[in-house]
């Protein structure tokens, strides 16, 4: 299986604080990765040096080696806004613009200098039907993303990173906020996205972990204690932290 990303001894400093140590994980290309762990344990921050964006955090640090493509994104000369253009963010509150449902999906491609019309109408719609939101809102595109549920706003940020044409998509906990209904669209949209992209999800949802990823990764203290197929770690963990944690004696 091809690597899309690789973490080689990745660590992170907030200050003084270390909050990854020399963490190693290779991204399979369109499957799903799944990091799950305690709050505080990295997992989060893991996830935000895919793409730099911890690099607006003052006195933050990182040490070690992000290759996307065998490619080390950290080293000088790397154009940080094409690096966030191939490996998109979804956040955990779902977060639309104050704009229209068309300019929310529309503005990434603005942005990266497309303006004409039909262009972003076929962009605009193809990332919509993509993210399974089109039928839903096909007859609203002028109305405000703030104006449609949870659950659809959140399928609306997906649709806004598809929008630009990703290779890899990052999600911290998309489903947090969502109701089971939403949340069982997000897990199935996911499902057809891997298709064509490659998934890293963090969640504390471990249910929701062994449901939709094909590899899971447990942290513990910044520390990637195990990382396999999620059908072996769910069922027989090597690590008996691990074992702890996914049976619920801590955490």
């Amino acid at each position: 299986m091809r690597k899309k990303m690789n973490t080689i001894d990745l660590d992170f400093y907030y200050g003084k604080n270390q909050a990854l140590k020399g963490v190693n994980l290779g991204i399979n290309e369109n499957e799903i990765t799944a990091l799950i762990g305690p709050s505080g344990c990295g997992k989060s921050t893991f996830l935000r040096c895919l793409n730099r964006m911890n690099d607006i955090i003052l006195q933050s640090r990182v040490e070690g080696r992000v290759l996307l493509d065998d490619v080390d994104i950290y080293q000088p000369g790397v154009d940080v806004v094409e690096l966030r253009k191939k490996v998109g963010m979804v956040f955990q509150q779902p977060n639309p613009f104050p704009k229209s449902i068309y300019e929310n999906v529309a503005y990434g491609p603005r942005r990266l200098g497309l303006h004409n019309r039909g262009s972003l109408d076929n962009i605009v719609e193809k990332s919509l039907r993509d993210a399974a939101l089109w039928d839903e809102i096909k007859e609203d595109l002028g109305k405000s993303g703030l104006s449609i549920s949870g659950g659809q706003q959140q399928r609306l940020c997906i649709a806004r990173v598809l929008a630009v044409e990703p290779e890899v998509i990052l999600m911290d906990e998309p489903c947090s906020a969502l109701d089971p209904i939403a949340t069982l669209k997000i897990e199935e949209l996911m499902q057809d996205l891997k298709k064509n992209y490659t998934i890293v999800i963090v969640t504390h949802n471990m249910q929701q972990a062994a449901r939709v990823s094909d590899w899971t990764g447990f942290f513990l203290l910044g520390e990637l204690v195990e990382y396999g197929k999620t059908s072996e770690l769910f069922s027989i963990p090597k690590d008996k932290r691990t074992e702890d944690y996914i049976t619920g004696r801590f955490g």
